[in-house]
């Protein structure tokens, strides 16, 4: 059974992952009005991952006898400088969402709730590898620059982008 205030902390966290669904969903669509459609494709796939992040927390505060509470959204930003910015925006959002995820895995231990630790230890995984993902993509921006060459052959990559961290190699094995 989960306690009120890890009940209301995982309530907290379904919202920002439907909030990150919305925000890659508006970003896809941004990309592919421009044209971007490595890039709109890429955050079409974002997007919904972050719906099954949302769900398996659904599902989870669910099972453990709480209710799962599907909250009003903040609309997302829909139009960038650039692609530059758009990432940029997307690695700073990876950001708050790992604050957000340490900020709940701390309240487990507080509560001395070690199945939701033991839990949410996938989504402290998940966000290294996704911050890694959002900083190795700048990079490659940074490299580009403003060759427009760069940029299709870009666009044209990053729908096959991986990234492997030291989390992903451990979650593995």
């Amino acid at each position: 059974m989960l306690s009120n205030t890890i009940q209301d902390a995982l309530n907290k966290q379904i919202r920002v992952e439907a909030e990150s669904s919305q925000i890659y969903l508006a970003m896809a669509c941004w990309a592919e009005v421009k044209g971007l459609e490595g890039v709109s494709n890429f955050m079409y796939a974002q997007s919904d991952e972050e719906r099954e992040h949302m769900l398996k927390l659904v599902k989870f505060v669910n099972e453990r006898g709480g209710h799962a509470k599907i909250s009003q959204l903040n609309a997302p930003n829909v139009t960038f400088e650039s692609f530059k910015q758009m990432f940029e925006k997307l690695y700073e959002h990876e950001v708050f969402v790992s604050q957000s995820i340490n900020e709940l895995v701390h309240i487990t231990l507080q509560e001395r709730d070690y199945a939701t630790h033991n839990f949410l230890q996938w989504y402290v995984a998940e966000q290294i590898e996704e911050e890694a993902v959002a900083r190795t993509i700048l990079d490659k921006i940074n490299m580009i620059g403003d060759d427009k060459g760069g940029l299709y052959l870009f666009d044209r990559d990053i729908e096959g982008l991986t990234v492997t961290t030291a989390a992903s190699d451990i979650a593995s094995e």
